[in-house]
């Protein structure tokens, strides 16, 4: 909903709190103008209070001017419980799909418009891997980001194809490839990369579910996919399950 979002306190504190509630699932990203109406603060002193909160990495500017959570938040959100609880769970199942394949293995979130990993276990193979654990990549060309853009809201998916940039000569940038891409990621429940983020480099990956809810994704990277596809993805899912699985109990018992 847009408009005044809440009536902020008199203090500083109170006031640069307002900006950072003014963000949530539907409004990610937000112009200076918007974050002001949202926070119920005036634009002047919305300007002065975003500066500081850029300047200590609470929030990032993008490209068009447009505003969202900063990596210092990221940082610090790593230490709540509930990232923590979804790495915990989810740990022994990527240890052993890494035991299994021996190739670096991916848990990640959506972030936005972007791909935020959670966790990383590296493969003993030569595959050129540019995330880490922590780092944000774009959704449109990693196997775990086509898996969190198939199932994101509408909102994102036409942000995300309104802006698709070319990493690699086999990155797919036409709008209309992958909307059929991702028709055929929920249709087989699992996508595929290749080449598309790095030379070399092809991924495979599948989500994970808390009930019907898609909340994560799990990915894997290897050299080629020519003869092994139906093997990564088996294996895959069976680990993918087995978070999922752990998720539902960890809600039945919260202790």
């Amino acid at each position: 909903m847009a408009g005044r979002l809440s009536t902020p306190g008199t203090t500083v504190t109170s006031r640069a709190l307002a900006l950072l509630g003014a963000f949530d699932e539907d409004h990610r990203r937000l112009t200076l103008t918007e974050l002001a109406a949202r926070a119920g603060l005036p634009v002047p002193t919305a300007h002065r209070l975003v500066g500081e909160l850029v300047a200590w990495g609470a929030l990032a500017r993008d490209p068009r001017g447009r505003f969202a959570i900063g990596r210092r938040l990221w940082d610090l959100g790593l230490l709540a419980p509930v990232q923590t609880g979804l790495r915990q769970l989810a740990s022994p199942y990527l240890h052993d799909l890494y035991g299994a394949t021996l190739d670096t293995v991916h848990l990640a979130v959506r972030d936005g418009l972007e791909v935020l990993y959670l966790d990383r276990l590296a493969g003993n193979t030569s595959v050129p891997v540019v995330s880490d654990i922590g780092s944000r990549l774009p959704m449109h060309s990693t196997g775990v980001g086509k898996v969190l853009l198939a199932h994101a809201p509408p909102e994102v998916q036409a942000d995300v194809l309104s802006d698709l940039r070319r990493i690699t000569p086999y990155t797919v940038v036409q709008p209309g490839t992958l909307r059929r891409q991702l028709a055929r990621v929920l249709r087989d429940d699992y996508a595929t990369t290749v080449e598309e983020m790095s030379l070399g480099a092809c991924s495979v990956a599948v989500p994970i579910r808390a009930g019907s809810d898609v909340v994560a994704a799990l990915g894997i990277v290897v050299p080629g996919l020519r003869n092994d596809r139906a093997k990564y993805v088996a294996a895959l899912q069976v680990a993918a399950q087995g978070v999922g699985r752990a998720l539902a109990a960890a809600r039945r018992d919260p202790s």
